[in-house]
C-alpha cells in the first residue's frame, strides 16, 4: 500500500502486534520464494503507533531509537518525513521534538521495504524485529552513544579507567555545569571524578576523566566481573544520567603465541552464529538469547563471531555478563554483490540483490554507528570489516588464482570479472575509519582466499587475519608473514581442524560453522534451514555437540552414539558431522559400531550390566572410543573414569513404541508484560518413559489462560508446516513450544495431545 504515513488513515482491518516483530516467519513457506532466505516471504509492511506526551514535558528533547529494522526503513512523525535507513542491522535514532504535539495524540509511522527479499545469503526476517525506545532528555544532554571508556595500566594492584563523555548543547546560549563519573562494583563506589565544564551554544564537546581502581576485579570468560559507570551531567536547568557497564580487562594478540586475556594465554573456542532462532525468526527475545548462550557455555565455547552483521544490544549485554569473547562483524559484501542462491544452495542461477547497492553511500556511516554503539562491550575483542569479501570469482578475481586451488572453490582467474586489487583499497579505508573511533581493538576479517588477499593489500590492511577453511595455509603464511596474528575465522568440524589450533601456539583459535542451525542458506525445497550447526533450531544438542564438548570442556562428560556403518568414511565436506545417533534399536545380532566421546582418561562399556571392556583415551588419536557390538535389547552404558574414579556416565536404552507425551516447562511463573516467554520441552516416550528417537507424531497444543503460542519448533529442516498455529510434527522424538505472556495475570493450563498417545498437561502462572 501507499500512504501509510497519513495521519487520518482508516486503520480498520489493521493488526495489533507487539514489538519486536518479524512478519516473514509467519510464512507461508513456498517453493516460489527463495532458498537463501528459507523459502519465506518478504514484501512491504507498515507499522503505526499513536502516543501522547504530556504538555508538562514540552521542554524536553524527544527522540526515537530503533535497534534494528529489516530493511529499507522510512520513518514519519505526524506526517513529517524523518529519513531512511537501508541497513537492516544498524541501530539509528531520529529527533521527534520539532514535530510533536504535546498533550495530544502523535502518530509515528514506519514503512519497511523488504520487497527484494532475496537480498541475503541467509534468513533475515522482515520488520521491526528489535527493540524500539522513546528517549527523552533535556536540551543539554549526553549524546547518543556519547560515553566511552578504555582500561589501561591494568594489574592486580590497580587499573586506570579512562572515560570520554560527549555532551551536546542544543540551546542558543553557552552552558556551564558539572560532569561527574562514579564507578561502582555492586553498591560500592570504588572511584569517582568530577569537573566544572562549559559548552558553547549549539555545539557538542568531548570531556575526558580518569578513575583509578585499586585491586580491580577483572573481566574474564570464567569470572565476568562488571562495574557500573554512572555518568551525570548537572547544570542550572538541565541534567542527564547514563549508566554504562564496564569490564576491566586487557587483550593481546601475539603473532607467535596467540591470544592473551588479562596476560593469560588462551585458545578461542568459538562458533559462528546467525541471529535467528527458528520459529521465532529474527525477533528473538533476550530470554531466548540467554538460553542459547547457556547451551554454548555447556559445550565449552568461549567465543562467538556475529555472522555476518552487527547483533542486537541485548545479545552483547548477555555476552558481557556471561563471559563470551565476541568478534563484531559489519558486512558480508561491499561495493559488489555476492551470489544469493534462489532454488537451493549452489543450484540454478543465483540472484544478485543485496547491501552492495547502498555500500558507497551508507557503509561509512553504518560502520561508524556500529562501532560507536558497541565499543563499550567488554566482550568484543575484534572488529571484522567483512566476511569472505574475497571469495574467488564471487565477484573478485586475480591472476594468482591460477597458481593454487582454494578449499571452497576451484575458481581460476577470469578477465571478465572485477580485479581484486580494489579489496585492498576499501579495506584500508574501513580500517582507518574504525581507528578514528576505537584504537583499543584490532581490525580483522574472515578471508575466503588468503592467497588472493595477500596479493591485493587486503590482508595487510588488517591487524589480525582470519582464515576461512584454509588451515593448510597457516604454517607457510606464518613463516612468510611473521608479524601477522592468525586464527580460523570459519572452520569445519573435523578433529584435524582443531588440532591445527591445539598444536600450534601461533593459531589463536577457531570459529566453527556453526553453533546453531539457522534458517535460510537451504537446499532445494522443502529444505528450509541449514543443518551445519552443532545444536539444532530448538536448542537440542546434536552428536557433534558432545564431540566438541569432549575437546573444549573441562567438566567430565561422556556420550554414546551408534551407527551401523562398519567403517567410517572420510568426511564428505567441510561441514561433515559425526554419523552417530543416540539410539539402541537395531536388528537382533547385527554388529553395531558404538562410538563414545569423552574428556576423561578411560571408559568402560557395559551391555545389560555386562562389561565389554575398558578403553583409554590416550590410545585413540581420533579421540573417539569405538566398540563393535552385536546388538541385543536392553541398556548400553558408558562409565568414564579419571584415575580410576567414576567421573561421568551415560546410558542408551532400547525403546518401544510411542505411548505418551511427556512435557516439562522451564518456569513456574512469568510476568504479565506481553514480553516474557516460557519454554515447554516435549518428548514422545515409550511406556518406560524413554524418548523414542524416530518418533514424528503430530502434536496439538491447547491453551487455557492468558498466554499465546509464540511458535512451535520441531527442528526438522524439511518440515514446512505453519510455524504459528497450534500443531506441529515432532522430530527425533522432541518438540519445543514457546509461550508468551499477555498483559493479564492468571493461571495457564497447556494440554499437549496426539492421537493414540497419553496427553501431557503443564501449568504456568502469569503474574
Amino acid at each position: 500500500m501507499q500512504g501509510g504515513e497519513a495521519v487520518n488513515l482508516n486503520e480498520a482491518g489493521w493488526r495489533n502486534i507487539d514489538l519486536p516483530h518479524d512478519w516473514s516467519i509467519e510464512g507461508p513457506f513456498s517453493k516460489d520464494n527463495f532458498s537463501c532466505t528459507g523459502y519465506l516471504p518478504g514484501g512491504i509492511g507498515w507499522y503505526r503507533k499513536t502516543f501522547n506526551i504530556p504538555a508538562r514535558l514540552k521542554e524536553k528533547k524527544t527522540s526515537i531509537c530503533f535497534d534494528g529494522v529489516y530493511d529499507n526503513s522510512e520513518i514519519w512523525i505526524n506526517g513529517q518525513y524523518l529519513g531512511k535507513r537501508p541497513n537492516g542491522y544498524i541501530s539509528f535514532q531520529y529527533d521527534l521534538t520539532p514535530y510533536l504535539k504535546f498533550g495530544k495524540d502523535n502518530l509515528i509511522a514506519v514503512k519497511v521495504d523488504h520487497s527484494d527479499y532475496g537480498d541475503s545469503r541467509w534468513y533475515t526476517g522482515s520488520g521491526i524485529y528489535r527493540d524500539v525506545k522513546l528517549v527523552m532528555t533535556d536540551s543539554v544532554h549526553i549524546k547518543q552513544w556519547g560515553v566511552s571508556y578504555s582500561t589501561s595500566q591494568v594489574s592486580a594492584q590497580k587499573a586506570l579507567v579512562e572515560i570520554n563523555v560527549n555532551l551536546v548543547n542544543g540551546t542558543p546560549a553557552d552552558v556551564t555545569g558539572e560532569l561527574a563519573n562514579y564507578l561502582l562494583f555492586g553498591k560500592d563506589t570504588v572511584g569517582s571524578g568530577g569537573q566544572k565544564i562549559k559548552i558553547d551554544k549549539s555545539s557538542d564537546k568531548i570531556f575526558s576523566q580518569e578513575i583509578t581502581v585499586s585491586n580491580p576485579r577483572l573481566w574474564d570468560v570464567n569470572d565476568p566481573n562488571l562495574y557500573s559507570l554512572v555518568t551525570i551531567f548537572s547544570g542550572r536547568r538541565a541534567a542527564d544520567k547514563i549508566i554504562t557497564q564496564v569490564g576491566i580487562r586487557t587483550i593481546k594478540f601475539d603473532p607467535d603465541k596467540g591470544f592473551f586475556l588479562n596476560g593469560k594465554n588462551m585458545k578461542l573456542k568459538g562458533i559462528c552464529m546467525h541471529q535467528d532462532a527458528g520459529a521465532l525468526g529474527s525477533a528473538v527475545s533476550k530470554e531466548e538469547v540467554s538460553r542459547r548462550l547457556d547451551i554454548l557455555k555447556e559445550m565449552g565455547c568461549n567465543a562467538i563471531r556475529t555472522s555476518h552483521n552487527p547483533f542486537s544490544p541485548d545479545f552483547l549485554d548477555l555476552c558481557d555478563t556471561k563471559g563470551f569473547l565476541v568478534i563484531g562483524e559489519a558486512f558480508d559484501e561491499w561495493e559488489l554483490p555476492k551470489k544469493k542462491w534462489l532454488a537451493g544452495w549452489n543450484v540454478g542461477t543465483p540472484g544478485k540483490e543485496g547491501y552492495f547497492v547502498n555500500f558507497k553511500e551508507w557503509s561509512k556511516r553504518d560502520l561508524s554507528d556500529f562501532i560507536l554503539r558497541d565499543r563499550n562491550h567488554s566482550s568484543i575483542i575484534m572488529w571484522s570489516i567483512g566476511n569472505e569479501i574475497d571469495y574467488p570469482n564471487d565477484p573478485y578475481t586475480h591472476q594468482i588464482l591460477n597458481t593454487e586451488e582454494n578449499p571452497q572453490t576451484w575458481a581460476k582467474f577470469s578477465e571478465s570479472l572485477p580485479h581484486a586489487d580494489r579489496l585492498g583499497e576499501i579495506a584500508r579505508e574501513l580500517t582507518a575509519l574504525i581507528k578514528t573511533i576505537d584504537k583499543t581493538r584490532p581490525v580483522t576479517a574472515g578471508l575466503a582466499s588468503a592467497l588472493m588477499s595477500n596479493e591485493t593489500g587486503y590482508a595487510d590492511a588488517l591487524d589480525v587475519a582470519g582464515y576461512n577453511y584454509q588451515e593448510f595455509r597457516y604454517a607457510p603464511d606464518h613463516k612468510k608473514y611473521p608479524l601477522r596474528p592468525l586464527y580460523g575465522s570459519e572452520n569445519g568440524m573435523t578433529l584435524d581442524m582443531w588440532n591445527y589450533v591445539a598444536d600450534n601456539d601461533y593459531i589463536m583459535g577457531q570459529f566453527l560453522w556453526t553453533g546453531f542451525e539457522y534458517m535460510g542458506e537451504a537446499g532445494r525445497f522443502p529444505m528450509r534451514s541449514n543443518t551445519a550447526g552443532v545444536i539444532d533450531l530448538a536448542g537440542n544438542k546434536k552428536p557433534e555437540f558432545y564431540f566438541r564438548q569432549s575437546l573444549w570442556s573441562d567438566k567430565p562428560m561422556v556420550f554414546i552414539g551408534t551407527t551401523n556403518r562398519i567403517a567410517e568414511r572420510e568426511p564428505e565436506d567441510l561441514w561433515a558431522h559425526k554419523r552417530v545417533d543416540p539410539v539402541w534399536n537395531w536388528e537382533e545380532g547385527k554388529t553395531i559400531i558404538v562410538n563414545v566421546f569423552t574428556n576423561c582418561e578411560e571408559v568402560e562399556l557395559f551391555l545389560n550390566s555386562r562389561s565389554l571392556g575398558t578403553k583409554k583415551m590416550f590410545e585413540s588419536p581420533s579421540r573417539t572410543l569405538t566398540w563393535a557390538v552385536p546388538f541385543e535389547k536392553g541398556t548400553l552404558s558408558a562409565v568414564a573414569k579419571n584415575k580410576g574414579i567414576v567421573a561421568a556416565s551415560a546410558d542408551l536404552k532400547t525403546t518401544g513404541d510411542v505411548s505418551a507425551i511427556m512435557a516439562s516447562i522451564d518456569k513456574k511463573s512469568i510476568n504479565a508484560d506481553r514480553q516474557a516467554i516460557a519454554h515447554i520441552y516435549l518428548n514422545l516416550c515409550d511406556v518406560a518413559g524413554n524418548t523414542v528417537y524416530t518418533a514424528e507424531n503430530e502434536v496439538t497444543c491447547e491453551i487455557t489462560g492468558p498466554v499465546r503460542i509464540l511458535g512451535m519448533e520441531d527442528s526438522n529442516p524439511s518440515n514446512t508446516e505453519d510455524y504459528k498455529d497450534n500443531k506441529q510434527h515432532a522430530f527425533h522424538g522432541k518438540l519445543l513450544v514457546y509461550l508468551q505472556a499477555t498483559d493479564k495475570p492468571g493461571q495457564v493450563t497447556v494440554k499437549l495431545s496426539s492421537p493414540g498417545l497419553k496427553d501431557a498437561v503443564v501449568g504456568l502462572n502469569i503474574e
